[in-house]
């Protein structure tokens, strides 16, 4: 990239950051054989310590793409098949309804019709935390016929990578995957915490409030979320598994199945497609590749492009964010970078009327979700989102946090029309109550 375009990127994160209340944000690029970042703001709102492209901020669930190398990694060795059910390769794990026939690949794919999440989150080791959840995880698809993205899957590979390397996932995954790219292995939680990681922050912008908050995830939910880096760390990562950098981590094979799309994988409101660990933006010659991740109040996103090489890192200590991500991938293409991403909401929304029978209860697993009759949406009791319905039981979602509308949900009708399925962040919710009211 040239000084000019340099220039134009930096000068619109700034103004992207401010626009969206986001305190702190790190943009890293590699492209043409070139690594640039940028970085504004500061690591706390209300102080003044300059954000550095050094500083880590928790990613979310980006550490799934580590988790998923990491399983990727075993099997090139032969530790575990991804095609051979996990309970098998993984003893220990009894109880769970439906479970017999999920196998590595399910997994990795959120297409093991597993919920979303555990009720129990403070049982010692992973182990004992899917024990003792095995009773509340009920299945809401069979293994392989629909996407439904599951924390708890993660949670499922990262057992089998403790079973498999007698390590703790942390010390496999850095030992397996990170230390062998040049990548800080640093932890939101757990003995390898990490204690100087950035704050992340609540924002609404139509209030004009800003709060900083605390991360919340568990030790035994490290699997899902406990990655904690800097944009020009995820880029590290990003050029290991984009295929066009020679590396000893994966197979070419290998790097295939993290990026090809699953035939059974509809990631609805969450990307095009989803490979073995990685998501799939757009189609052909021009898809990318990658991984968005939320944290308690941070955003981090990855993208891939294969068939040039290059890898575009993003991270706020803001849950805006995710908002300000979505604008400025937007514009990537005209400062010349060929990243294509993924945003399911309307420029603008043109509402239709309420279909038939929407209102009532879904459930994935323990998590309830409740939608009354004037489209709010709650889940487990809590105020999550405002519903526009749009056309084919689509419905665009006002987050009620930040006031941004920036995710898209979905209703899917059974035998008779009338909905019996909700679809929200990629989660599959069964309906769990009669139709009693036309809305």
């Amino acid at each position: 990239m040239d000084a000019s375009v340099r220039a134009g990127l930096a000068a619109r994160v700034d103004e992207l950051a401010t626009a969206h209340l986001v305190p702190g944000a790190q943009l890293a690029i590699h492209h043409d054989d070139d690594t640039w970042s940028h970085v504004t703001g500061v690591t706390r709102h209300g102080t003044s310590t300059a954000l550095t492209i050094g500083h880590a901020v928790p990613t979310g669930s980006i550490t799934k793409v580590v988790t998923a190398a990491t399983v990727l990694a075993l099997v090139l060795d032969g530790d575990l098949d991804l095609d051979e059910p996990l309970a098998g390769q993984a003893p220990g794990l009894t109880g769970l309804p439906g479970f017999a026939r999920v196998t590595p690949r399910h997994l990795l794919s959120h297409t093991a019709g597993l919920p979303s999440d555990t009720a129990e989150v403070t049982a010692p080791t992973l182990r004992r935390l899917l024990q003792e959840s095995a009773a509340g995880l009920h299945p809401v698809a069979p293994p392989g016929s629909a996407f439904s993205y599951s924390n708890v899957g993660y949670l499922l590979l990262g057992h089998a990578i403790e079973f498999v390397t007698g390590m703790s996932w942390a010390e496999a995954a850095e030992a397996i995957v990170l230390s062998p790219l040049g990548i800080d292995a640093r932890w939101v939680i757990g003995p390898g915490a990490d204690q100087d990681l950035v704050t992340g922050h609540t924002v609404n912008r139509s209030r004009g409030t800003v709060r900083p908050v605390a991360q919340s995830i568990t030790p035994v939910q490290a699997p899902a979320g406990a990655f904690a880096a800097s944009a020009a760390q995820l880029v590290l990562l990003g050029r290991a598994l984009g295929g066009n950098e020679p590396n000893d981590l994966l197979d070419p094979g290998s790097l295939k199945d993290m990026r090809g799309a699953v035939a059974a994988a509809e990631p609805f409101g969450m990307a095009d497609g989803w490979g073995l660990g990685l998501a799939v933006f757009g189609s052909g010659d021009n898809a990318v590749v990658g991984h968005d991740g939320t944290g308690d109040g941070t955003s981090a996103h990855l993208r891939m492009n294969p068939s040039t090489g290059t890898v575009v890192a993003f991270t706020a200590n803001a849950g805006a964010g995710f908002a300000m991500w979505r604008e400025l991938a937007a514009e990537l293409p005209r400062f010349g970078i060929p990243i294509t991403d993924y945003d399911p909401v309307p420029r603008v929304v043109e509402p239709v009327a309420v279909p038939r029978g929407v209102a009532g209860s879904y459930a994935n697993g323990d998590t309830t979700y409740h939608v009354d009759h004037d489209l709010h949406l709650t889940v487990d009791g809590e105020p999550f989102a405002d519903l526009t319905p749009m056309s084919g039981l689509r419905f665009a979602m006002r987050d009620c946090d930040t006031g941004e509308t920036d995710q898209v949900g979905r209703f899917l009708p059974g035998p008779d029309g009338v909905p019996a399925w909700l679809q929200v962040g990629g989660r599959l919710a069964r309906r769990t109550d009669a139709v009693t009211a036309a809305a």
